[in-house]
């Protein structure tokens, strides 16, 4: 209480009439990221007591649904679910409710019960992340935005790559109004993947021409892939480096055969 009575965004939530100070992190993401456009449809995990479904709401203006283990006092012109995140049937639901054309945004600020000790601290909300993002493949559709918090540590990295792994853009965000001693932080997915590659996975791919930067060009499953130092006619085992919603690059790992040999075909 003596924390909150020396904090802005605690009173500003007041005058404001937001539930939560946690809405201005929301809204600064927003104003640098532009995560939630007009109209877009919004699914907010983990989302009691529901200060980030009101900015939402606001942002949006279309559909919102949030979603937690606790009851979410009524917010005009938002459906609420309670339910768990990982449960099959909570999917379900959320689905029903965002239709066939799955979510625009999804985002979640949950964080998990505090112990005191900060390596499980960390790991749970590192857990609680991954289960946000695994729900969040299921919800959102292709080229979808997805925001996370999740607590500064040594499987950040890990968590983040992963996340890099399904966005063309991936950012970390620490907004204005955080508070300076928290170690939270924000990751940032923007434009969800819905190729048949991934970064850092390897592939073998006939290279079938050239491409107007000189990369050779081959497909996967029918998507595009650019290959540095690659001649047309090459089969190659290829690692991706960056992944585009309508085409892939990536480096040769090895060279499985010779352009030069009539065998190749």
């Amino acid at each position: 209480m003596a924390r909150n009575q020396r904090d802005r965004y605690y009173w500003l939530a007041k005058s404001d009439g937001y539930r939560s100070r946690a809405s201005y992190k929301l809204q600064q993401i927003n104003k640098k990221f532009n995560v939630i456009k007009r109209n877009d449809t919004v699914v907010d995990l983990g989302a009691a007591p529901g200060g980030w479904l009101q900015v939402a709401r606001e942002l949006s203006g279309g559909k919102v649904v949030g979603v937690d283990l606790r009851r979410i006092k009524p917010i005009e012109s938002v459906d609420t679910i309670k339910g768990d995140i990982t449960s099959e049937s909570t999917v379900n639901k959320i689905l029903d409710l965002v239709g066939e054309h799955g979510a625009d945004v999804v985002i979640c600020d949950a964080a998990p019960n505090m112990s005191g000790n900060w390596s499980l601290d960390h790991a749970r909300s590192i857990d609680l992340a991954n289960s946000a993002f695994e729900c969040s493949q299921k919800i959102l559709r292709p080229g979808g935005n997805f925001v996370v918090k999740v607590f500064q540590g040594d499987m950040f990295k890990e968590f983040i790559d992963r996340v890099k792994s399904e966005f063309v853009h991936t950012k970390a965000y620490n907004p204005e109004a955080s508070r300076s001693q928290s170690a939270e932080i924000y990751v940032i997915g923007k434009k969800m993947l819905s190729t048949p590659v991934k970064r850092g996975d390897i592939y073998e791919v006939r290279i079938e021409s050239k491409g107007s930067s000189g990369d050779g060009v081959g497909s996967i499953d029918g998507f595009v892939v650019f290959v540095k130092d690659a001649e047309v006619g090459e089969k190659l085992r290829v690692k991706v480096r960056d992944v585009r919603p309508n085409f892939a690059f990536a480096d040769v790992v090895e060279r499985l055969d010779n352009p030069s040999d009539p065998s190749r075909k």
